[in-house]
């Protein structure tokens, strides 16, 4: 599968505050996209590595894996019309790729299934 990439600075500030879900080797944000002309359909991807994981040789390695991951999950998990960012943690380069591939398409369960929220109980 052919990703769409997110290249803006203002497409990834848009998806801030949309469903979210923090897993070991990266956190998977999500929003969808609002007002789509016809044809734009399939879904968009933003990668975020910073410098803190490492030099660009491991930040280059982190967003191509992840990359890898997402073609081999998306078509399968991810929605049409939405937008997807995966910020990167340093243990993405350490787990092996079948892991990887398995926390990320239980984070599009997770970002497109949001669990109901608890009611409080009130203390007596």
């Amino acid at each position: 599968m052919k990703l769409t990439t997110l290249k803006k600075r203002s497409e990834f500030l848009r998806i801030r505050g949309g469903a979210r879900c923090p897993t070991p080797p990266f956190v998977l944000e999500t929003k969808p996209r609002d007002g789509l002309p016809s044809g734009t359909q399939e879904p968009r991807f933003g990668f975020t590595v910073t410098k803190a994981i490492g030099g660009a040789v491991e930040r280059n390695r982190i967003r191509r894996r992840l990359k890898a991951a997402v073609a081999a999950v998306a078509e399968a998990a991810a929605r049409p019309g939405h937008d997807y960012v995966l910020i990167a943690r340093k243990s993405a380069l350490e787990i092996s790729f079948d892991s990887l591939k398995k926390d990320l398409e239980r984070a599009f369960h997770r970002v497109h299934h949001a669990p109901a929220a608890k009611p409080r109980s009130k203390p007596t």
